[in-house]
């Protein structure tokens, strides 16, 4: 039976193991770069939680870990989409075990996120979807928007 619980600061490693699997599956980086952002995330990732600036859920089938995601609290200026707001959410390391995708996990966990973002009364949340996972995010409300990146070249080397 698939249950949900909130995530805390021991469960960090999980959250940095699910984190790395997630950009594997998507190609996006070489192994050592995901090895190297796992060693900075990990330590990340236990303080966020710590202070509260990360609210995370994982969904165990048994003793089993299948899938978790986080919900990041931003400082964020007031905004004409939330002239009121001073913080956004963005929703980050929505991952499910490949063997358990297609049940409904991870558009749950996002519900998760945006329930915490609702009950802190922040009005705009933000992702970044995989190729897999924007139809699932396009189906809970979310749009398509006019953001740019920059990566600094050496950044990732």
């Amino acid at each position: 039976m698939l249950t949900t619980r909130r995530a805390s600061a021991g469960d960090s490693g999980l959250i940095t193991r699910h984190r790395k699997a997630m950009f594997a599956d998507m190609q996006d980086a070489q192994d050592s770069v995901l090895d190297e952002m796992g060693r900075n995330f990990e330590p990340w990732v236990r303080r966020m939680i710590a202070d509260e600036k990360y609210a995370g859920w994982i969904t165990s089938d048994g003793e089993r870990e299948v899938g978790s995601a986080g919900l990041l609290i931003l400082d964020w200026a007031p905004h004409f989409l939330d002239p009121k707001g001073d913080q956004r959410g963005y929703i980050l390391n929505v991952f499910v075990e490949p063997e358990y995708r297609s049940r409904g996990i991870a558009k749950a966990l996002t519900l998760e996120c945006m329930a915490e973002a609702k009950r802190r009364a922040i009005g705009v949340v933000a992702l970044h979807a995989s190729k897999k996972g924007q139809p699932v995010y396009e189906r809970l409300g979310f749009k398509m928007s006019n953001e740019m990146l920059f990566v600094e070249p050496a950044s990732h080397i």
